[in-house]
Protein backbone atom coordinates (compact mmCIF):
# COMPACT_ATOMS: atom_id res chain seq x y z
CA UNK A 1 0.00 0.00 0.00
CA UNK A 2 1.23 3.23 -0.31
CA UNK A 3 1.54 5.84 2.15
CA UNK A 4 -1.16 8.51 2.47
CA UNK A 5 -0.11 11.98 3.52
CA UNK A 6 0.12 15.73 3.10
CA UNK A 7 2.81 18.04 2.69
CA UNK A 8 6.03 17.56 4.52
CA UNK A 9 5.06 14.40 5.54
CA UNK A 10 4.18 13.11 2.19
CA UNK A 11 7.78 14.53 0.86
CA UNK A 12 9.06 12.77 3.26
CA UNK A 13 7.57 9.77 3.06
CA UNK A 14 8.51 9.15 -0.69
CA UNK A 15 11.98 8.01 0.59
CA UNK A 16 10.73 5.79 2.79
CA UNK A 17 10.66 2.65 0.59
CA UNK A 18 14.58 3.13 -0.30
CA UNK A 19 15.57 3.29 3.71
CA UNK A 20 15.22 3.76 7.19
CA UNK A 21 16.66 6.48 9.42
CA UNK A 22 16.71 9.96 10.97
CA UNK A 23 15.95 12.86 8.03
CA UNK A 24 18.55 15.52 7.92
CA UNK A 25 17.07 17.53 10.80
CA UNK A 26 17.10 14.45 13.23
CA UNK A 27 13.71 15.71 14.15
CA UNK A 28 11.60 13.11 11.49
CA UNK A 29 12.34 9.36 10.97
CA UNK A 30 11.66 6.98 8.03
CA UNK A 31 10.87 3.37 8.01
CA UNK A 32 9.18 1.49 5.13
CA UNK A 33 5.94 3.90 4.64
CA UNK A 34 5.98 5.81 7.37
CA UNK A 35 7.43 9.06 8.34
CA UNK A 36 6.69 10.36 11.50
CA UNK A 37 8.12 12.61 14.28
CA UNK A 38 9.75 9.88 17.31
CA UNK A 39 9.46 12.50 20.04
CA UNK A 40 11.29 12.47 23.26
CA UNK A 41 9.94 9.28 24.52
CA UNK A 42 11.35 6.14 24.27
CA UNK A 43 11.85 4.50 20.21
CA UNK A 44 14.71 2.05 18.99
CA UNK A 45 15.21 2.06 15.47
CA UNK A 46 17.04 -1.00 15.85
CA UNK A 47 13.67 -2.73 16.47
CA UNK A 48 12.69 -2.59 12.70
CA UNK A 49 12.54 -6.26 12.08
CA UNK A 50 10.48 -6.70 14.73
CA UNK A 51 8.14 -4.23 13.44
CA UNK A 52 8.41 -5.77 9.52
CA UNK A 53 7.34 -9.15 10.59
CA UNK A 54 4.33 -7.54 12.59
CA UNK A 55 3.35 -5.78 9.33
CA UNK A 56 4.01 -9.10 7.12
CA UNK A 57 2.14 -10.93 9.52
CA UNK A 58 -1.04 -8.74 9.69
CA UNK A 59 -1.12 -8.46 5.76
CA UNK A 60 -1.35 -13.09 6.30
CA UNK A 61 -4.20 -12.15 9.27
CA UNK A 62 -5.88 -9.73 6.51
CA UNK A 63 -6.24 -12.69 3.66
CA UNK A 64 -8.95 -15.02 6.28
CA UNK A 65 -11.04 -11.77 7.93
CA UNK A 66 -11.20 -8.38 8.29
CA UNK A 67 -8.20 -7.22 9.88
CA UNK A 68 -8.41 -5.34 13.53
CA UNK A 69 -5.38 -4.40 14.79
CA UNK A 70 -4.85 -3.45 18.55
CA UNK A 71 -2.02 -1.49 19.13
CA UNK A 72 -1.67 -1.24 22.89
CA UNK A 73 1.37 0.66 23.74
CA UNK A 74 2.25 2.47 20.80
CA UNK A 75 4.44 5.17 21.85
CA UNK A 76 5.02 7.44 19.34
CA UNK A 77 2.93 5.10 16.33
CA UNK A 78 5.02 3.67 14.28
CA UNK A 79 3.53 0.31 14.57
CA UNK A 80 0.06 1.58 14.31
CA UNK A 81 1.46 3.85 11.21
CA UNK A 82 2.56 1.19 9.45
CA UNK A 83 0.16 -1.74 10.36
CA UNK A 84 -2.19 0.87 8.71
CA UNK A 85 -0.28 2.39 5.77
CA UNK A 86 1.21 -1.55 4.97
CA UNK A 87 -1.71 -3.80 5.44
CA UNK A 88 -5.39 -4.15 4.62
CA UNK A 89 -6.17 -3.41 8.08
CA UNK A 90 -10.01 -1.90 8.77
CA UNK A 91 -9.42 -0.86 12.25
CA UNK A 92 -6.09 0.14 13.61
CA UNK A 93 -6.33 1.15 17.58
CA UNK A 94 -3.23 3.20 18.85
CA UNK A 95 -3.40 3.67 22.44
CA UNK A 96 -0.29 5.10 24.44
CA UNK A 97 -1.37 5.74 28.30
CA UNK A 98 0.64 9.06 29.00
CA UNK A 99 -1.64 11.59 27.14
CA UNK A 100 0.99 14.27 26.65
CA UNK A 101 1.80 12.14 23.96
CA UNK A 102 -1.52 12.41 22.33
CA UNK A 103 -0.86 15.86 20.52
CA UNK A 104 2.42 13.64 19.02
CA UNK A 105 0.42 10.36 18.25
CA UNK A 106 -2.72 11.74 16.22
CA UNK A 107 -0.08 14.27 13.96
CA UNK A 108 1.96 10.77 13.50
CA UNK A 109 -1.56 9.13 12.73
CA UNK A 110 -2.62 11.49 10.56
CA UNK A 111 -2.24 10.24 7.17
CA UNK A 112 -4.36 7.15 8.59
CA UNK A 113 -7.57 9.38 8.73
CA UNK A 114 -8.01 10.17 4.78
CA UNK A 115 -7.11 6.29 4.37
CA UNK A 116 -10.52 4.66 2.54
CA UNK A 117 -11.95 2.03 4.35
CA UNK A 118 -9.69 2.39 7.97
CA UNK A 119 -11.41 3.08 11.20
CA UNK A 120 -9.21 5.01 13.38
CA UNK A 121 -8.80 5.22 17.09
CA UNK A 122 -6.49 6.53 19.35
CA UNK A 123 -6.36 7.07 22.86
CA UNK A 124 -4.42 7.51 26.40
CA UNK A 125 -5.71 5.05 28.59
CA UNK A 126 -3.69 2.34 30.68
CA UNK A 127 -3.86 -0.94 29.09
CA UNK A 128 -5.30 -2.34 31.91
CA UNK A 129 -8.29 0.00 31.52
CA UNK A 130 -8.63 -0.26 27.11
CA UNK A 131 -8.66 -4.26 27.55
CA UNK A 132 -11.25 -4.69 30.51
CA UNK A 133 -13.49 -1.76 28.59
CA UNK A 134 -12.83 -4.58 25.63
CA UNK A 135 -14.26 -7.34 27.63
CA UNK A 136 -16.94 -5.50 28.57
CA UNK A 137 -17.88 -4.70 25.13
CA UNK A 138 -16.83 -8.51 23.97
CA UNK A 139 -15.00 -6.73 21.26
CA UNK A 140 -12.08 -8.38 19.70
CA UNK A 141 -9.00 -7.82 17.38
CA UNK A 142 -7.18 -10.45 14.64
CA UNK A 143 -4.02 -8.61 15.83
CA UNK A 144 -3.15 -7.43 19.37
CA UNK A 145 0.51 -5.83 19.65
CA UNK A 146 1.30 -5.75 23.61
CA UNK A 147 4.83 -4.39 23.21
CA UNK A 148 5.45 -4.20 26.84
CA UNK A 149 8.16 -1.88 28.81
CA UNK A 150 9.46 -4.93 31.52
CA UNK A 151 7.21 -8.24 32.00
CA UNK A 152 3.64 -8.51 30.45
CA UNK A 153 2.45 -11.32 32.24
CA UNK A 154 0.16 -9.10 34.29
CA UNK A 155 -1.67 -8.20 31.00
CA UNK A 156 -1.97 -11.58 29.84
CA UNK A 157 -5.34 -12.75 30.96
CA UNK A 158 -6.88 -9.48 29.92
CA UNK A 159 -5.06 -9.44 26.45
CA UNK A 160 -5.73 -12.74 25.60
CA UNK A 161 -9.34 -12.23 26.01
CA UNK A 162 -9.22 -9.61 23.52
CA UNK A 163 -7.70 -11.75 20.52
CA UNK A 164 -10.28 -13.32 18.07
CA UNK A 165 -10.70 -16.97 17.91
CA UNK A 166 -7.82 -17.97 15.43
CA UNK A 167 -5.93 -14.09 15.85
CA UNK A 168 -2.34 -13.83 16.86
CA UNK A 169 -0.72 -12.13 20.50
CA UNK A 170 2.38 -10.23 19.37
CA UNK A 171 4.19 -9.75 22.77
CA UNK A 172 7.19 -8.43 23.69
CA UNK A 173 9.59 -8.53 26.81
CA UNK A 174 12.35 -6.37 27.85
CA UNK A 175 12.51 -8.18 31.10
CA UNK A 176 16.08 -9.98 30.05
CA UNK A 177 17.68 -10.79 33.87
CA UNK A 178 14.56 -13.12 35.30
CA UNK A 179 13.88 -15.42 32.28
CA UNK A 180 17.66 -15.73 31.29
CA UNK A 181 18.11 -17.03 35.10
CA UNK A 182 20.12 -13.63 36.43
CA UNK A 183 16.87 -13.24 39.25
CA UNK A 184 15.81 -16.62 40.28
CA UNK A 185 13.30 -14.57 42.27
CA UNK A 186 11.81 -12.29 39.97
CA UNK A 187 11.10 -15.06 37.49
CA UNK A 188 9.43 -17.28 40.42
CA UNK A 189 7.41 -13.71 40.77
CA UNK A 190 6.92 -12.84 37.54
CA UNK A 191 6.83 -16.35 35.12
CA UNK A 192 6.26 -18.89 38.17
CA UNK A 193 9.10 -20.74 36.85
CA UNK A 194 12.36 -21.39 37.94
CA UNK A 195 15.02 -20.05 35.27
CA UNK A 196 18.65 -21.25 35.72
CA UNK A 197 21.57 -20.13 34.23
CA UNK A 198 21.19 -21.97 30.76
CA UNK A 199 24.11 -21.93 27.56
CA UNK A 200 21.02 -21.02 24.80
CA UNK A 201 19.46 -18.26 27.38
CA UNK A 202 17.67 -16.00 24.75
CA UNK A 203 15.44 -19.38 23.84
CA UNK A 204 15.39 -19.76 27.34
CA UNK A 205 13.61 -16.70 27.56
CA UNK A 206 11.34 -17.22 24.81
CA UNK A 207 9.94 -21.04 25.84
CA UNK A 208 9.71 -19.44 29.57
CA UNK A 209 7.61 -16.79 28.08
CA UNK A 210 5.54 -18.92 25.49
CA UNK A 211 5.15 -20.88 28.90
CA UNK A 212 3.46 -18.29 30.83
CA UNK A 213 1.05 -17.58 28.23
CA UNK A 214 0.46 -21.40 26.99
CA UNK A 215 -0.89 -21.86 30.61
CA UNK A 216 -3.09 -18.81 30.65
CA UNK A 217 -4.95 -19.76 27.21
CA UNK A 218 -4.98 -23.18 28.67
CA UNK A 219 -6.85 -22.03 32.20
CA UNK A 220 -9.61 -19.57 29.87
CA UNK A 221 -9.89 -23.15 28.04
CA UNK A 222 -8.18 -21.62 24.81
CA UNK A 223 -6.06 -23.32 23.23
CA UNK A 224 -2.08 -21.91 21.09
CA UNK A 225 -0.19 -22.24 18.03
CA UNK A 226 3.45 -20.41 18.27
CA UNK A 227 3.86 -18.39 14.84
CA UNK A 228 7.82 -17.30 15.64
CA UNK A 229 9.63 -16.05 18.55
CA UNK A 230 13.01 -14.44 18.63
CA UNK A 231 15.41 -12.23 20.20
CA UNK A 232 18.60 -9.92 19.89
CA UNK A 233 19.43 -10.11 23.59
CA UNK A 234 17.27 -7.02 24.54
CA UNK A 235 13.62 -7.81 23.66
CA UNK A 236 12.01 -11.11 23.18
CA UNK A 237 8.97 -11.42 21.16
CA UNK A 238 6.49 -13.96 20.59
CA UNK A 239 3.29 -14.81 18.13
CA UNK A 240 1.16 -16.77 18.74
CA UNK A 241 -2.10 -17.59 17.34
CA UNK A 242 -5.06 -18.23 19.60
CA UNK A 243 -7.00 -21.32 19.16
CA UNK A 244 -10.73 -21.67 20.62
CA UNK A 245 -9.54 -24.76 22.44
CA UNK A 246 -6.57 -26.57 23.41
CA UNK A 247 -5.25 -28.96 20.14
CA UNK A 248 -5.36 -32.67 20.94
CA UNK A 249 -1.92 -33.43 22.66
CA UNK A 250 -1.58 -29.65 23.65
CA UNK A 251 -0.31 -29.94 27.14
CA UNK A 252 2.64 -32.36 26.30
CA UNK A 253 4.29 -28.92 25.17
CA UNK A 254 4.61 -27.86 28.97
CA UNK A 255 7.65 -28.81 30.70
CA UNK A 256 11.21 -28.51 32.37
CA UNK A 257 15.08 -28.03 30.64
CA UNK A 258 17.84 -29.63 32.85
CA UNK A 259 21.89 -28.42 31.82
CA UNK A 260 24.29 -30.44 33.43
CA UNK A 261 26.95 -27.79 33.77
CA UNK A 262 29.52 -30.54 34.84
CA UNK A 263 29.55 -32.41 31.73
CA UNK A 264 27.37 -30.19 29.34
CA UNK A 265 24.18 -32.48 28.58
CA UNK A 266 20.62 -30.96 28.81
CA UNK A 267 17.17 -32.97 29.73
CA UNK A 268 13.99 -32.71 28.62
CA UNK A 269 10.94 -33.87 30.09
CA UNK A 270 7.16 -33.07 29.45
CA UNK A 271 5.07 -32.46 33.06
CA UNK A 272 3.06 -35.45 32.00
CA UNK A 273 5.72 -37.55 31.66
CA UNK A 274 7.60 -36.23 34.75
CA UNK A 275 10.14 -38.47 36.28
CA UNK A 276 13.49 -38.93 37.80
CA UNK A 277 15.85 -37.49 35.29
CA UNK A 278 18.62 -39.61 34.47
CA UNK A 279 22.35 -39.40 35.40
CA UNK A 280 24.80 -38.34 32.72
CA UNK A 281 28.08 -38.07 34.74
CA UNK A 282 29.02 -38.62 38.00
CA UNK A 283 25.94 -39.05 40.42
CA UNK A 284 26.78 -36.02 42.58
CA UNK A 285 26.75 -33.43 39.49
CA UNK A 286 24.10 -31.18 39.95
CA UNK A 287 21.33 -29.91 37.11
CA UNK A 288 20.50 -26.72 36.73
CA UNK A 289 16.16 -27.30 35.82
CA UNK A 290 14.26 -24.57 34.75
CA UNK A 291 10.37 -24.51 33.76
CA UNK A 292 8.04 -24.79 33.70
CA UNK A 293 8.31 -23.67 29.79
CA UNK A 294 7.11 -24.20 26.32
CA UNK A 295 9.54 -27.62 24.94
CA UNK A 296 7.60 -27.77 21.67
CA UNK A 297 8.13 -25.67 18.81
CA UNK A 298 9.23 -22.05 18.57
CA UNK A 299 8.39 -21.49 15.04
CA UNK A 300 5.30 -22.05 13.01
CA UNK A 301 7.30 -23.23 8.81
CA UNK A 302 4.07 -22.89 7.38
CA UNK A 303 3.23 -19.76 8.16
CA UNK A 304 6.34 -18.42 7.75
CA UNK A 305 6.61 -20.51 3.82
CA UNK A 306 3.42 -18.74 3.44
CA UNK A 307 5.02 -15.14 4.84
CA UNK A 308 8.26 -15.45 2.29
CA UNK A 309 6.14 -16.86 -0.22
CA UNK A 310 3.65 -13.78 -0.48
CA UNK A 311 7.31 -10.81 0.34
CA UNK A 312 8.66 -10.09 -2.85
CA UNK A 313 12.59 -8.87 -2.22
CA UNK A 314 12.25 -5.88 -2.93
CA UNK A 315 9.41 -5.31 -0.41
CA UNK A 316 9.73 -2.10 1.35
CA UNK A 317 8.17 -3.76 4.28
CA UNK A 318 11.03 -6.01 4.69
CA UNK A 319 14.87 -4.61 5.92
CA UNK A 320 17.46 -6.68 5.32
CA UNK A 321 18.13 -7.61 8.37
CA UNK A 322 14.62 -8.76 9.04
CA UNK A 323 14.21 -10.89 5.23
CA UNK A 324 17.89 -12.20 7.28
CA UNK A 325 15.83 -13.11 10.34
CA UNK A 326 12.61 -14.91 8.31
CA UNK A 327 14.79 -16.78 6.63
CA UNK A 328 16.33 -18.17 9.75
CA UNK A 329 13.12 -18.91 11.53
CA UNK A 330 11.50 -20.23 8.73
CA UNK A 331 14.73 -22.73 8.09
CA UNK A 332 14.19 -23.57 12.34
CA UNK A 333 11.13 -25.06 14.23
CA UNK A 334 12.99 -25.05 17.36
CA UNK A 335 13.14 -28.62 17.99
CA UNK A 336 14.25 -30.66 19.40
CA UNK A 337 14.47 -28.18 22.82
CA UNK A 338 17.98 -29.24 23.49
CA UNK A 339 20.56 -26.08 22.03
CA UNK A 340 23.84 -25.28 22.55
CA UNK A 341 26.84 -22.70 21.15
CA UNK A 342 29.50 -23.82 18.95
CA UNK A 343 31.79 -22.39 21.85
CA UNK A 344 31.24 -24.22 24.51
CA UNK A 345 31.72 -27.24 22.08
CA UNK A 346 35.01 -26.06 20.85
CA UNK A 347 36.19 -25.31 24.47
CA UNK A 348 34.88 -29.06 25.63
CA UNK A 349 36.97 -30.33 22.90
CA UNK A 350 39.91 -27.71 24.44
CA UNK A 351 39.94 -26.55 20.57
CA UNK A 352 37.94 -24.85 18.19
CA UNK A 353 35.06 -26.73 17.07
CA UNK A 354 34.08 -28.35 13.65
CA UNK A 355 32.31 -26.15 10.95
CA UNK A 356 28.84 -26.33 12.11
CA UNK A 357 27.26 -27.77 8.93
CA UNK A 358 30.00 -30.20 8.43
CA UNK A 359 29.18 -31.12 12.30
CA UNK A 360 24.56 -31.11 11.45
CA UNK A 361 25.45 -33.52 8.22
CA UNK A 362 27.31 -35.83 10.30
CA UNK A 363 24.68 -36.03 13.15
CA UNK A 364 21.96 -36.46 10.31
CA UNK A 365 23.30 -38.64 8.28
CA UNK A 366 23.41 -40.92 12.00
CA UNK A 367 19.57 -40.62 11.87
CA UNK A 368 19.62 -37.68 14.65
CA UNK A 369 18.08 -34.27 14.25
CA UNK A 370 19.95 -31.59 13.94
CA UNK A 371 19.67 -28.00 12.81
CA UNK A 372 21.22 -24.52 13.43
CA UNK A 373 19.27 -22.52 15.84
CA UNK A 374 17.69 -19.80 14.05
CA UNK A 375 17.23 -18.16 17.57
CA UNK A 376 20.44 -17.32 18.57
CA UNK A 377 23.57 -17.06 16.13
CA UNK A 378 26.51 -20.07 16.58
CA UNK A 379 24.05 -22.33 18.19
CA UNK A 380 22.97 -26.11 16.92
CA UNK A 381 20.13 -28.02 18.59
CA UNK A 382 19.91 -31.77 18.34
CA UNK A 383 18.42 -34.75 19.94
CA UNK A 384 21.68 -36.89 19.87
CA UNK A 385 23.57 -37.75 23.22
CA UNK A 386 25.79 -35.14 24.49
CA UNK A 387 28.75 -37.68 24.61
CA UNK A 388 28.15 -38.43 21.05
CA UNK A 389 27.86 -35.05 19.50
CA UNK A 390 31.38 -34.21 21.31
CA UNK A 391 32.72 -37.67 19.79
CA UNK A 392 32.02 -36.70 16.45
CA UNK A 393 33.01 -33.29 16.70
CA UNK A 394 36.35 -34.39 17.64
CA UNK A 395 36.07 -36.76 14.77
CA UNK A 396 35.70 -33.97 12.35
CA UNK A 397 38.73 -31.92 14.20
CA UNK A 398 40.76 -34.60 13.54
Amino acid sequence: MAPVGTGRCDRLAQGCHQRSGFTQDTSHYCEASAALRPGQGFFRPESRPSRDLGVLLARQLGLAAPLRVLDLMTGCGIRALRYGQESPAALVWANDADPDRQPLLQANLAPLADRPGLELRCTALTAQQLLAGCLQRQERFELVDLDAFGCPTALLPLALEAVAFGGVLYVASTDGRSPTGHDRSAAVRTLGAAARAHPASWELALRLQLGVIARTAWAMGRGLQPLFNFSEGRTFRTAARILRRPLAGEERQLGLLAHCHSCGEQQVQSLLRLRQWQVCCEPGAALAVSGPLWIGPLQDPATLAAILAATAPEDPSLCRAAARLLSSLAADAGLPARCWPMAELGRRLGGGPPPLQALLSDLQGQGWEACASGVMPGQFRTDAPWALVLERAGALNR
